[in-house]
């Protein structure tokens, strides 16, 4: 994903992006200061950090990154998802995206950071 960004930016590509960034805690948000500066620097780059076990202070959205997506965009008839981490929340983001928002089959990429006791 960080890739796909840096080359969006490179080729001056001003298509839209929403950046959906997840982890359990802040420092689990893989480069987020990096995906900020996207933001800050790209008004055509949205970021959206989301933590499923918020510590106090932290004033973001909270819960599952996938669920975030859907609260914000219900409706993902005219989308294109590219998705990554581990494989429970990429087969959870495929199934509710698909089933729930209406997203196609076909416009779901994932890249399942699948580790050794995943694949026992």
């Amino acid at each position: 994903i960080k890739a796909m960004v840096e080359h969006a930016i490179h080729t001056e590509n001003k298509r839209p992006i929403t950046l959906y960034w997840g982890g359990r805690t802040l420092p689990d948000l893989y480069m987020h200061s990096l995906a900020q500066s996207w933001a800050k620097e790209h008004p055509h780059i949205r970021y959206v950090p989301v933590l499923s076990e918020a510590q106090d202070g932290w004033t973001g959205r909270t819960g599952f990154v996938h669920a975030a997506v859907m609260q914000d965009f219900p409706d993902l008839s005219s989308f294109e998802v590219y998705a990554c981490g581990a494989p429970i929340v990429v087969s959870s983001a495929q199934r509710d995206f698909t089933a729930r928002c209406g997203l196609p089959t076909d416009a779901f990429f994932a890249d399942s950071f699948t580790s050794a006791a995943d694949a026992a």
